[in-house]
């Protein structure tokens, strides 16, 4: 029992790392009908942005943090402005051939910068675990699952509470009847992206400094977050959370009681076996974000 809780722990604290980057993709995907193959060069950005400026240029580790994930929406909102606006109106297949050009570039864009060699990113908290019975957890990732317990209870909020939720639900409904109602539709897609790839530059900053920075961080990262929300249900925000934890707990039981080889494996083949039951996912939900 006591390394089944422990496993349970670890898997919490990735599952919600997993969950950020599962809503990011299922707020793109869902509002702007754009199958984004950014989202995990985001997420490796988010961890070289605290590598930069906590490792490098000294910054505090939190302001560091802070500076990633602003620094993720910021990136996200040129994407779209940039790459992705004047493709409006163009068939998925289009959109995506771009994202996934994008994605090359800045990988290679990453290897350019950063050389080939991952980098270890220190944090202010002691290494020394924090023990409850049974349970050992490392301050740090306490701090992991706190932060992204708060980003994904703050994009609730967002969606739920504040009016540029309200006009993303609107769009993700019909665009075209939220346009003709005054929406403007352009600030709400760059908006939706910029907030997609903020989560997901969150994500890799909580786990950078957990494991490693390294360029191609993002490429299994990318995978999971879109089998996160193929689980979850495409467009549904409680979906792609239930699923990033969901995945999270299935590698780590993987992991713990068959083989750690097979940590990333595990959660895939259950997602095939979910789909084969279920093509629309276990949490599909078409009428409304949420």
């Amino acid at each position: 029992m006591a390394e089944f809780l422990q496993h349970l722990v670890n898997a919490l604290v990735l599952g919600g790392t997993y969950a950020l980057l599962g809503i990011g993709l299922t707020l793109i995907f869902g509002i702007m009908r754009i199958v984004n193959f950014t989202h995990g060069e985001l997420f490796a950005f988010g961890a070289y942005f605290v590598y930069l400026f906590a490792m490098l240029l000294g910054f505090n580790f939190f302001i560091a943090f802070a500076i990633a994930v602003v620094g993720g929406c910021l990136l996200g909102a040129a994407i779209e402005f940039i790459l992705l606006r004047p493709l409006r109106g163009a068939d998925i297949e289009t959109t995506m051939l771009v994202t996934i050009g994008a994605w090359i570039i800045m990988q290679n864009t990453e290897l350019l910068v950063w050389g080939g060699v991952a980098k270890a990113i220190t944090t202010p908290f002691p290494e020394t675990p924090l023990v409850i019975g049974a349970i050992s957890v490392s301050p740090l990732r306490v701090f992991v699952l706190v932060i992204a317990l708060v980003l994904i209870g703050g994009t609730y909020a967002l969606i739920h509470r504040t009016k540029l939720g309200m006009g993303m639900r609107a769009t993700f409904q019909d665009s075209e009847t939220a346009e003709l109602m005054g929406l403007n539709i352009r600030g709400i897609y760059t908006a939706t992206f910029s907030i997609g790839s903020g989560l997901a530059a969150a994500a890799g900053a909580l786990l950078g400094p957990v494991f490693l920075a390294a360029p191609t961080m993002g490429d299994l990262a990318s995978l999971k977050a879109f089998a996160i929300v193929i689980l979850g249900g495409l467009g549904n925000i409680t979906g792609a959370t239930i699923g990033g934890f969901l995945l999270a707990i299935i590698e780590e039981l993987g992991a713990g009681y068959i083989s750690s080889g097979y940590r990333d494996a595990m959660g895939f083949l259950i997602i095939i076996a979910v789909l084969l039951v279920k093509p629309t996912g276990l949490f599909a939900r078409a009428e409304r974000i949420g």
